[in-house]
């Protein structure tokens, strides 16, 4: 077997013994009439063991199945529900290592159980279930003037924290015989994919928050929108049909026993009766079958037999109620004004339908049954009325009823949707979505890329469904999109060497044309790297020093003299000192440098690194002070690149042979440059190359070997 067959089996077995284990329980203390009935030790087990939805299962189960013995049980789902969420809640984030926290659970759970259990008993029943509690609670109220219902309450959270206090503490005790891998197991088996860890949970939870928590907001909204929805129309709907059938029926009841009573009247002696009344043996016979009707038919309170005339009702019978004092035979009741419609049919001794009224007598429903004498003439009416009250009465217990029973499935349905969005929806989702931004993050460095795909892979959803059908597909995107990326870095590296390789080969075209430069372009690049160093160790320029900028101007450093390629030989190779015409003609490889980098930027689009050759090419020569050529550029207008490339050629100019002079010692030319520091040269630039003496004397050597 797999392990997440495995863990799953483990699950239902968890599930499955919860339920069984509160049912026999919950049977054994109810049959006893133990004032307790650790009906929640499974229950909470399974939260503790599972989670919320499995402690929800248990719960509604267990209600559900014992009201086999207890009707009454499945009021209690929605509580034993609670209890599950706090205990899930409990347990899952580890609050059960101090003695203190579990005590504040114990009475978490005690003042659940203890007050909404004991307010339900108090809806349901009137009073508490159990007769020793009633009996304390009215000693308390008795002897201590306490509150009969606060009394009752207080009492049964203490019963209840003594109840909830074994029952954590057997679950403790199971937990901590139980091998930590299969508990594992077990709470991990509800995951579609690799379970988090708990720096993960973090981060994915951090993550949600900062989006708003928007997936999971929504679709818990519209659970709950259709839970509660779907929940009070099925409830309106059970509540309509439950009052039009108690309403039919006891209309059907009044028409019964007025229909039924009419036929134990003798209509030939109406006028006897109303005139002598209890004197006649057969009125007192009647009388008491009347009692008989009214009694066998339920929700009939008022039986009475009337004669109609002219001033209103005149009464025949009129059976007593509780309540009421009966009227006499031969007294006369006044019409009701919801009678009135219907008078004429009534003195015309016609039937009359039900008529329902809110007058002297209350909210009833009246039925008025003609009675006939043995010529077939109406001499009166039996009159049965049911009282809507009653009905409302039984409607409120009803109602209440249906809330609790919905409440539970409510929670459950609630409970579902949120653990199937969050599985199925909101972890694979926000998983993906955070190691795709990690992968699109990372895409400059192939190891990092390759490691993300790996634990892309590595969420293993399992969801069967479209979200494993999009997990699949990023999968195999993310995995061709690292390997076109390394195929794209060998061919830029391959491009990149090429690139580097004609640079050279520019830069020693120009440099065979001056029999007399000396390796210039190898060492000026060199003092260039030593000098870009120096400056991004002091921070200096750091916002303008990124590596990008590093790297274009270390590359494009030897096209510095690109522009002596549009110097004549004479000009160029000439043994002495140059006119001031000649000088003005050697100037011009800077404008000839900039122009031939120009145009080889709007020929090979989005090269920076050719931006930075041009600015060298172009501004070499430019002094820190405004005196140099071929712009007169100051200070920091003049391009870094050229700044830190004008100190390098210069040193180099100074410490070259020429057939014109000697090499300069290296002391008297690095004095040259610390003097003209903040004149000819950027003063930050001079500072990092006086600095690096050693590494500026190690390239002078290499090129003089």
């Amino acid at each position: 077997m797999k392990k997440p067959e495995k863990n799953i089996s483990l699950n239902i077995i968890t599930i499955v013994g919860a339920i069984v284990f509160n049912v026999l329980l919950s049977y054994v203390t109810y049959k006893s009439g133990f004032p307790m009935y650790f009906d929640a030790i499974g229950t909470i087990g399974a939260a503790a063991v599972c989670g919320m939805l499995p402690g929800f299962l248990v719960a509604v189960s267990t209600n559900l199945l014992c009201t086999v013995f207890n009707y009454n049980a499945i009021y209690y789902a929605s509580l034993n529900m609670l209890m599950a969420a706090a205990s899930a809640f409990y347990f899952q984030n580890r609050r059960f290592r101090k003695k203190g926290h579990i005590i504040g659970f114990i009475f978490v759970l005690s003042v659940i159980a203890g007050v909404f259990g004991g307010i339900i008993q108090i809806i349901l029943l009137g009073k508490p279930q159990f007769v020793e509690l009633s009996h304390l609670s009215d000693y308390l109220r008795t002897v201590y003037h306490f509150n009969y219902t606060a009394s009752f309450l207080i009492i049964n959270v203490f019963l209840n924290f003594i109840e909830k206090g074994i029952s954590v503490g057997l679950v403790i005790l199971v937990l901590k015989f139980l091998p930590t891998t299969n508990l594992e197991g077990i709470a991990n088996a509800v995951w579609k994919q690799r379970p988090f860890t708990d720096i993960e949970m973090k981060r994915m939870k951090l993550s949600s928050k900062k989006n708003g928590n928007k997936l999971q907001s929504r679709v818990t909204w519209m659970l709950v929108v259709a839970a509660v929805s779907m929940t009070v129309i099925m409830g309106i709907i059970s509540i309509h049909l439950f009052y039009s059938n108690e309403k039919l029926t006891y209309t059907s009841n009044a028409i019964g026993a007025a229909k039924m009573a009419s036929n134990v009247i003798n209509g030939d002696k109406v006028a006897d009766y109303i005139n002598r009344g209890h004197e006649l043996k057969d009125y007192v016979e009647t009388e008491n079958k009347l009692y008989d009707i009214r009694n066998n038919f339920k929700g009939v309170e008022y039986l009475y037999v009337v004669k109609i005339i002219d001033k209103g009702c005149q009464v025949v019978f009129d059976l007593a109620t509780e309540e009421v004092e009966p009227y006499q035979n031969g007294d006369i009741i006044p019409f009701e004004e919801a009678f009135e419609p219907y008078l004429p049919a009534l003195f015309a001794g016609e039937e009359i339908e039900p008529i329902e009224s809110n007058d002297v007598t209350g909210w009833v429903i009246t039925k008025y049954y003609p009675v006939k004498n043995s010529a077939g003439e109406t001499v009166c009416y039996v009159g049965t009325d049911v009282e809507m009250t009653f009905i409302s009465d039984y409607l409120f217990g009803y109602i209440t009823k249906t809330i609790l029973i919905f409440s539970s499935f409510f929670m459950l349905i609630l409970a579902l949707g949120v653990w199937l969005s969050r599985y199925y929806l909101v972890y694979p989702i926000n998983s993906m979505a955070a190691l795709t931004n990690d992968f699109m993050l990372e895409g400059d460095n192939q190891t990092v890329l390759e490691e993300n795909v790996k634990k892309i892979k590595g969420l293993e959803i399992k969801t069967g469904d479209e979200i494993e059908n999009l997990y699949d597909a990023l999968c195999r995107m993310t995995e061709n999109t690292a390997e076109k990326m390394k195929d794209v870095r060998h061919q830029a590296k391959a491009i990149n060497q090429m690139q580097t390789g004609l640079i050279i080969t520019m830069a020693d075209l120009v440099e065979s044309r001056d029999s007399d430069t000396g390796y210039h372009i190898q060492k000026t690049a060199d003092y260039v790297k030593i000098i870009l160093a120096g400056l991004q160790k002091k921070g200096y320029y750091a916002n303008k020093l990124t590596p990008k900028f590093i790297a274009d101007v270390e590359m494009s450093a030897p096209l510095h003299d690109i522009g002596k390629i549009n110097i004549p030989d004479a000009v160029l190779n000439k043994p002495g000192k140059l006119t001031d015409e000649e000088f003005e003609i050697m100037k011009t490889h800077t404008t000839a440098g900039k122009q031939i980098m120009e145009k080889a930027i709007s020929t090979v689009k989005g090269e920076s690194y050719l931006k930075e050759a041009r600015n060298m090419a172009a501004y070499h020569h430019e002094k820190w002070n405004g005196t140099g050529y071929p712009e007169g550029l100051k200070g920091e207008v003049i391009p870094l690149s050229a700044r830190i490339m004008a100190v390098a050629d210069v040193f180099d100019a100074l410490t070259a042979k020429r057939v014109y002079k000697d090499p300069m010692p290296f002391e008297k030319a690095m004095d040259i440059i610390k003097k003209d520091a903040g004149s000819h040269f950027d003063p930050k630039c001079v500072e990092v190359f006086v600095e690096a003496e050693k590494e500026v004397r190690r390239v002078l050597r290499k090129y003089q070997d």
